[in-house]
């Protein structure tokens, strides 16, 4: 579901808020740092990252560094920081993280640690309020967690879920798709032995092969009808030429559909030929505000093929924690690997379509003050 406007969902308590995160991230973080950057009254952005070892000074202060870095980016002014995982491991690194953000000018909301259903905040020494065994709670009763499904957002158990959406098919269907490349290949050795005059080396023929298989793959993706395996093992070798590829890359906007349609061109392509769908799912990904999608399909790319260039750029992309909502003009016509050498690509701006980022209300020192948010991008897996 793709919506310009989503719903604004209210959090009434900070049991709320840490119910909305794995909906802001797309899968139930474990052994994570999470940061929610905040501005005037909406949450802007959500970082994510692996919880360092205590016993690592310096990797605790690179992680901090490298997620202020981030949510600096984005025009913050005030942060939470949230840890997952036990007290010894977070401990240590939401100080690191709060000395770094504070002193980088951010305000800290709050600073929590999450573990096995209880929360603690690092700022509430009151057993009132906020007792020492920690507070309950129950993310499957919170009526932002309800909402929040309702309106269509899904929230995986884990970060490996998330990375099985986009693993390579098996069995049958592998099989079944092994052949289809055969076949596929066989009809790109026809095309080219049949060039026209004019066009020795078959480029504009593979152009306009290529131009066409992606008009009918988005066609049958846009009205829900599954493509055939020789249709995606057509479309997988046609995307191996650069010209093909930008042709597909240039033609992604924020829809959920386009999504959709990348998942299952990477999930069948034979080995070999998973680069380009996964570069395309991770922009398409992007676009729509799935930073952690992203992330696993520009791994996917990168096992695939660890120098492909488009890979290569949008791992850049969501390193350097920038949001959809930064670029004021299209990534229209990139420059592709043939042009500007191993790491070709270029980034060019257009209006970010998606829709407004999350809203929270105004930021209170009473841990009793309501916050607002809507569904924000997941912009760093």
């Amino acid at each position: 579901m793709t919506s310009t406007d989503p719903p604004r969902l209210t959090v009434r308590s900070t049991a709320d808020l840490i119910s909305a995160v794995p909906y802001l991230l797309g899968f139930h973080p474990a052994d994570s740092l999470v940061l929610l950057a905040m501005r005037d009254t909406r949450i802007v952005f959500v970082a994510r990252g692996d919880l360092p070892e205590p016993g690592d000074p310096a990797a605790l202060r690179q992680a901090a560094e490298y997620l202020t870095a981030v949510i600096r980016r984005q025009g913050a002014q005030a942060v939470t920081i949230l840890g997952y995982g036990p007290a010894h491991r977070v401990t240590p690194a939401v100080d690191q993280l709060e000395a770094v953000t504070q002193a980088a000018g951010l305000m800290v909301f709050d600073a929590l640690r999450v573990s096995d259903g209880r929360y603690w905040s690092y700022r509430c020494h009151e057993p009132g309020c906020c007792p020492p065994e920690g507070t309950p709670f129950d993310p499957a009763t919170s009526a932002v967690a309800a909402a929040a499904t309702f309106a269509g957002h899904v929230a995986l158990p884990d970060r490996a879920a998330l990375t099985e959406r986009v693993a390579p098919v098996g069995g049958t269907g592998r099989a079944a798709m092994g052949s289809a490349t055969v076949r596929a290949r066989e009809r790109l050795a026809d095309l080219l032995a049949t060039a026209l005059p004019g066009d020795p080396t078959g480029i504009r023929s593979i152009r306009a092969a290529g131009a066409d298989a992606v008009r009918r793959a988005e066609g049958r993706h846009r009205a829900g009808q599954p493509l055939r395996d020789d249709e995606v093992a057509w479309l997988s070798v046609l995307l191996t030429h650069l010209d093909v590829r930008d042709h597909a890359w240039e033609r992604i906007g924020a829809d959920d559909w386009q999504v959709a349609l990348w998942t299952d061109v990477l999930r069948r392509a034979e080995p070999g030929l998973a680069a380009a769908p996964g570069a395309l799912l991770a922009f398409a990904a992007w676009r729509v505000g799935n930073g952690a999608l992203a992330a696993v399909a520009v791994e996917r790319a990168l096992a695939d093929d660890p120098g492909y260039s488009m890979a290569q750029l949008m791992a850049d992309v969501l390193n350097g924690g920038l949001s959809p909502s930064a670029l004021a003009e299209s990534w229209a016509n990139p420059t592709s690997p043939s042009r500007t050498g191993r790491r070709g690509g270029s980034l060019r701006r257009r209006p970010d379509p998606g829709g407004p980022p999350a809203r929270v209300g105004r930021q209170r020192r009473s841990r009793r003050s309501r916050r607002y948010w809507r569904p924000a991008r997941r912009d760093v897996g």
